[in-house]
């Protein structure tokens, strides 16, 4: 299923939402759980993403595994101070819970480190629908096996992150713009320790797109791009893509993604 763009503006406030790139060490390198959205899915249909959705009522107080003692640890942890801790503690609930409805995976939420946060522009581009998602990183849980529910998931696959990026490149997989960066970046990355390193190592990167049309043709720029307000880069590579070929290029092709 391809992307579609949509013109319309969205007034409405951001959905707080949780994803989790769940990472492991494979005989080739470092891998990432994707999985496919069913093709009837309100949100991204038939795309590759990782495990994810929006924040629930119940979230921020629903027990669960490895969780830290002070509730200060979550928005400290966020790099969000002032959000509230069951708010912040619901993001963490919110993306183990996810994990585990869509993939069968049960992560400890202790394992789970901030990664990015990406908030949708009034102009969403591939949703009708505006979210404020953090981005996660966790390793993989020893001795359990990734099957998606054939509900909200259609397909489970590990990927290295350089293959993913060429498949989606090859027309064989659908990816949107916040997927394939979260690719970009972590086609950097050697192994797991080195990822959840990173993550710890340095507050979550904010991501506020900036969408403009050029000739006709839906572009999306990013913090270090001339055209972003934001001047200092988020990641390494591309800070722009363009929606051609009914999907999001970057400028320079795919030798631009893989680096």
């Amino acid at each position: 299923m391809a992307l579609e763009i949509h013109f319309d503006a969205v007034d409405t406030a951001p959905i707080d939402s949780s994803t989790v790139m769940v990472l492991r060490d494979g005989a080739q390198g470092l891998e990432v759980l994707m999985v496919r959205r069913h093709g009837d899915s309100g949100v991204l249909g038939g795309v590759h993403v990782f495990p994810g959705g929006k924040l629930d009522a119940a979230d921020g107080e629903t027990v669960i595994r490895g969780e830290p003692r002070a509730s200060s640890w979550y928005p400290d942890t966020l790099g969000e101070p002032t959000l509230s801790p069951a708010v912040a503690r619901g993001l963490f609930t919110a993306a183990v819970r996810e994990t585990r409805e869509e993939c069968g995976l049960d992560l400890p939420v202790d394992t789970l480190w901030p990664w990015s946060r990406w908030i949708t522009p009034r102009q969403p581009s591939v949703s009708r629908k505006r979210f404020d998602t953090r981005f996660f990183v966790a390793p993989a849980p020893l001795g359990q096996q990734a099957v998606h529910d054939d509900f909200e998931a259609t397909e489970t696959v590990w990927v290295l992150p350089r293959d993913g990026l060429q498949r989606y490149w090859a027309g064989e997989i659908d990816l949107a713009p916040p997927q394939i960066m979260s690719l970009v970046q972590l086609a950097r990355v050697r192994d797991v320790a080195q990822a959840m390193a990173a993550a710890r190592q340095r507050p979550p990167a904010l991501i506020e797109p900036h969408p403009f049309d050029e000739s006709g043709e839906r572009v999306i720029c990013y913090p270090g791009d001339p055209l972003h307000p934001v001047r200092e880069a988020a990641w390494e590579g591309p800070t722009r893509l363009r929606f051609r070929n009914r999907r999001f290029e970057p400028e320079g092709g795919l030798p631009a993604l893989l680096g």
